[in-house]
């Protein structure tokens, strides 16, 4: 098995995996993005993201899409989007190569934190995380608006009242 930076000719295959982690996370028509996105996106003057790959005999059996982010407090940071291994080559290593690749570029690009996010039902990720010395942190919880959400806020123009200040 070899790990490797992924490249554009690699995307139909980075994007059939993405479409199985969204079954494997139950949300099997969320994915929108098409191989072309992924192109556009991952390998222009200014990607949005990269890849590695793991290769076993010549087929790519899993992947890992991560971003640079910036933290006021920290810094430089890596954000992994996804880590997947196609089921029937879990238990290979390939999971454990990949992670260990995205720690390695960390440490190599001198960030300061790599994060992620997991399900909280995914108890055999949580506990190889925790068991990695990565910290899972109970107190914070995920925000995001989909599209649908921008539209609605750009459509009403809801406005925030001081008593509905927030700071964060």
């Amino acid at each position: 098995m070899i790990i490797r930076k992924g490249t554009e000719n690699d995307m139909p295959t980075v994007l059939g995996l993405i479409k199985e982690l969204a079954v494997f996370e139950k949300e099997p028509d969320a994915v929108v993005i098409t191989k072309e996105d992924l192109v556009r996106d991952g390998f222009g003057t200014q990607p949005l993201f990269h890849t590695f790959v793991a290769e076993l005999d010549n087929q790519i059996i899993g992947m890992a899409l991560f971003y640079y982010r910036f933290s006021t407090w920290k810094g430089k940071t890596i954000h992994l989007e996804d880590l997947i291994v196609t089921e029937k080559m879990r238990g290979t290593g390939a999971g454990m190569a990949l992670y260990s690749e995205i720690i390695k570029e960390g440490e190599k690009e001198n960030v300061r934190r790599i994060e992620w996010n997991v399900l909280d039902w995914n108890t055999p990720a949580i506990k190889f995380y925790e068991k990695s010395g990565a910290r899972v942190l109970s107190d914070w919880r995920v925000v995001h608006m989909d599209e649908q959400g921008i539209n609605d806020f750009l459509k009403n123009n809801l406005p925030i009242s001081d008593s509905n200040r927030v700071i964060g």
